[in-house]
């Protein structure tokens, strides 16, 4: 009997528990990070805070979000994500409430910071260990399919946050995105992953090298540590200009409305993405599926820079920038997998994480600040694009290597 302390009986079944995780991704991105990217301008708009303090205090909550995920993933691994998801979308109400009433920038900055630990136990990371923990054969489907479901987080919320934002203001609604949470993510959490926890590590007895030990070789490698770095690096530019996006859309001419959709059709990119790369895997190799998908990475980000129009074209740029970033996504779900199997998966992911999650942190303040050093949003993700080219490199070479 695995820990969780459900009764066979009346556990919800995988599928049941997939769905519900489908849900909640969704809602937890959309609001969580994607709503941040449309109104981060209306908080500037308003309050007269500085651009680069208002996503200053993002990206710390994105870096709390990284070394909060170690504690959370060894919790994850001894009793399941039933406790942490639940526990984490309480606090992101809590976390957004202050960020809504904040009467200054200090106080929003500490409201992000709360929801950087409650980001910790709602996004991909716990989730990715759900599936990873009850999942077998069937791990690289439901993997797909969560991540599938949650491209369409910027599609479905982007435009929303836009509507919602005229009508209510930034605070509005970020307090309405706090009851959006309260009433979907943590009754879900509480019920659907009430489930017996397999143990994500071997015993001695199945292993001769004890797990710890195991652990600690993988992550001294160079394979491990170029892995790392190149994600980290791609993240960087990646989420930089995904958070800068609707910036340099106001720049190119375009209206809130107008560049709140470029952002949101990107995830459809993304979903697309992902059906493709699940068509297409089991057929190339990982070092052809890394260099595609990071070369397209790298390319899009240079064709936002230097493409000026017309709409149509910037929206077809997004989409394809989405196709990118979403096999990305779910080529760092299954990097240690990929190239280790699912052995130490908690400790190792973990690790990895805490410093690609670190580089997502700094992204919104980076792809701020290149705009301003470099004087233009467009020119700021030419910048990023070069990023971009580095971390695919990296990735390469960690996947070229064996061991």
């Amino acid at each position: 009997m695995g820990k969780g302390g459900a009764d066979d009986g009346i556990r919800p079944r995988l599928g049941v528990v997939l769905t519900v995780l489908c849900v909640t991704e969704v809602v937890s991105w959309g609001l969580l990070y994607y709503a941040f990217t449309v109104l981060a301008p209306a908080i500037g708009a308003d309050t007269g805070w500085a651009p680069m303090g208002i996503t200053a205090a993002f990206s710390g909550a994105l870096a709390v979000s990284a070394v909060t995920g170690i504690p959370v993933g060894k919790v994850i691994d001894r009793h399941g994500p039933r406790g942490v998801m639940t526990g984490g979308s309480l606090l992101a109400v809590a976390g957004l409430i202050v960020v809504a009433l904040a009467p200054n920038v200090w106080v929003f900055a500490g409201g992000w910071l709360l929801t950087g630990a409650a980001m910790a136990g709602t996004l991909y990371p716990p989730a990715f260990a759900a599936i990873t923990g009850w999942f077998t054969r069937r791990r690289l489907g439901a993997l797909a399919t969560l991540t599938l479901a949650a491209g369409l987080a910027s599609t479905i919320f982007a435009p929303i946050t836009a509507a919602a934002v005229e009508v209510l203001g930034w605070r509005g609604t970020y307090l309405a995105a706090a009851g959006v949470l309260l009433a979907v993510t943590v009754p879900l959490h509480a019920w659907a992953l009430h489930r017996p926890w397999p143990a994500l590590h071997e015993t001695r007895s199945e292993h001769a090298e004890p797990v710890q030990a195991y652990a600690a070789r993988v992550v001294r490698s160079s394979r491990f540590v170029l892995l790392t770095a190149g994600l980290a690096v791609v993240s960087l530019a990646m989420y930089a200009a995904l958070i800068a996006i609707v910036p340099l859309m106001l720049e190119r001419g375009l209206g809130m409305q107008s560049a709140a959709w470029v952002l949101g059709l990107g995830g459809l990119g993304q979903v697309a993405g992902r059906l493709l790369y699940t068509a297409v895997a089991a057929r190339a190799s990982l070092l052809t599926r890394t260099a595609v998908v990071f070369a397209l990475v790298t390319v899009s980000t240079a064709a936002l820079a230097v493409v000026p129009g017309p709409s149509t074209v910037l929206v077809g740029l997004s989409i394809l920038a989405g196709v990118g970033r979403g096999i990305a996504t779910l080529l760092q779900a299954t990097a240690i997998t990929d190239r280790w199997g699912p052995r130490a998966y908690g400790h190792l992911s973990a690790v990895m994480g805490v410093a690609v999650l670190l580089a997502t942190a700094i992204a919104p303040w980076a792809g701020t600040f290149l705009a301003w050093a470099a004087g233009s949003y467009a020119t700021g993700f030419a910048v990023l694009a070069g990023i971009a080219a580095v971390g695919t490199i990296l990735l390469l070479l960690s996947a070229d290597q064996q061991g």
